[in-house]
């Protein structure tokens, strides 16, 4: 396949391009997660970002707790804990409220963080960089430097502080650079247009319940027509006088030119409870939006050389829109992958990297799918949503599976009823997941 990055633009070259075992591009949650892993494990690592942090995401700024324990697992427990905490998710729906804390899990704990990712994703690149690992930032990856089709061989880069083009040389190159992905498309990874893909529109307001214990989760959204649309609206409490207030919808292609999100978050913003006072008035800055490939729905994920991690694979939960705690896991499991093939002396190696995707996401993102088939359906899902809404117990257990925080050799309900869904799935005969993962040989 032909490579279909641009041609760099011209600028002045060093004479001699960076060498390094891994280079990193992109630093948000699994470029600096996987730069984080890699420094530990005393790899010399260059991780690229072509803004300046602190910088804007489009985000609902929710830091779930299996998103906590990963950041603690970094060294970040004391900074984190200085922002605004939440113990669970209040789910709204057909005029019903429910107040549901976090399950109980014994690998992760109990509450999680309404954390802004201009903070977070600084953060975190810091505490890369701390490790070890060179963060340049300002810096974009424009290219591969290997002749396409074939190992990327490292990136040429263009430093915008500089006005420098240069090549930066690397054993194992880690895509890292979002839903877009520029290097993911040159290397020839695509979008499986068959699943439907997310789309997330937010903005800041101020609010008088900026402290709340708890973010909240709007599950019958509908337009100005009244017409119901699948997805789910929220209000995240930033504990500073600010909420996050955002929408997150699911669109299949030929249905996404026809989708204003703008007007459907203001429509939602009208008909939010009148508690939090929001308004046009309230807005802090305007809207931005962006779309999410959930479900893994992006591929091949491996190369010869290369490994694709967070939202540049698709990583994200296709029950709730979660990306931050699976790019911090897909970036630690990368660095793993890498850091055992480049001690082994073996790029073949990385082929287990899409194995290990498989054994630890597979069942659970089929069902997810089936989840978002449910979602496309919003007759179905209302009717869904109303009954659950009279039971406490019933969507706490819901939460549990669509937070992915279920426990191994549980009888319990929600384990129970995940099983047999996913056993139902197996017996359907979706062994792996989309995409094909790997351009390498089984």
């Amino acid at each position: 396949m032909p490579d279909v990055s641009p041609a760099a633009p011209r600028g002045h070259a060093p004479s001699r391009p960076r060498s390094c075992d891994v280079v990193v591009v992109g630093a948000g949650p699994s470029g600096a997660s996987c730069a984080y892993w890699l420094a530990e494990a005393g790899l010399d690592v260059v991780v690229l970002e072509k803004k300046h942090f602190p910088r804007e995401k489009t985000c609902g700024d929710g830091v779930t707790p299996r998103a906590v324990r990963q950041l603690e697992a970094m060294g970040l427990a004391d900074e984190i804990a200085s922002h605004h905490r939440f113990i669970g998710l209040r789910a709204i729906a057909f005029g019903r409220e429910l107040d549901l804390e976090w399950p109980r899990h014994d690998d992760f704990p109990d509450a999680g963080y309404v954390i802004t990712r201009a903070e977070l994703d600084a953060l975190v690149a810091g505490r890369a960089e701390k490790a070890g690992a060179e963060l340049r930032q300002g810096t974009e990856a424009i290219a591969v430097v290997g002749e396409r089709p074939g190992p990327a061989r490292g990136v040429v880069v263009q430093d915008h502080d500089r006005d420098l083009i240069e090549e930066i040389h690397a054993k194992v190159v880690v895509v890292a650079d979002g839903a877009n992905s520029r290097i993911g498309r040159a290397l020839g990874a695509a979008r499986d247009r068959d699943v439907p893909l997310g789309m997330a529109i937010r903005s800041y307001h101020s609010s008088p319940r900026a402290d709340e214990p708890f973010i909240e989760s709007h599950l019958d959204i509908r337009d100005r027509e009244g017409n119901a649309v699948p997805g789910y609206g929220w209000i995240f409490p930033l504990g500073d006088g600010r909420v996050n207030v955002g929408l997150g919808i699911l669109a299949s292609d030929d249905r996404l030119k026809g989708i204003n999100t703008t007007k459907l978050l203001e429509t939602f913003i009208d008909f939010a409870p009148s508690s939090w006072c929001l308004s046009a008035e309230s807005a802090l800055c305007a809207p931005t939006g962006g779309r999410l490939p959930m479900g893994f729905a992006v591929g091949p994920r491996v190369g010869p050389d290369y490994l694709l991690i967070g939202d540049a694979g698709g990583s994200i939960n296709p029950f709730n829109g979660e990306g931050i705690a699976y790019g911090y896991e897909t970036g630690r499991l990368a660095a793993e992958v890498i850091t055992g093939a480049l001690a082994a002396g073996d790029l073949g190696v990385l082929a287990s990297y899409e194995e290990r995707l498989e054994a630890r996401y597979g069942r659970y993102y089929r069902v997810a799918a089936a989840f978002m088939a449910l979602m496309m359906r919003p007759a179905l899902l209302r009717r869904f949503i109303s009954w659950g809404m009279h039971s406490k117990t019933f969507m706490a257990s819901v939460l549990r599976i669509m937070s992915n925080m279920l426990r191994e050799g549980t009888v319990a309900a929600p384990e129970l009823a995940y099983r047999v869904a996913a056993r139902l799935l197996d017996r359907g005969g979706t062994a792996r997941l989309p995409a094909n993962g790997s351009t390498l040989p089984r």
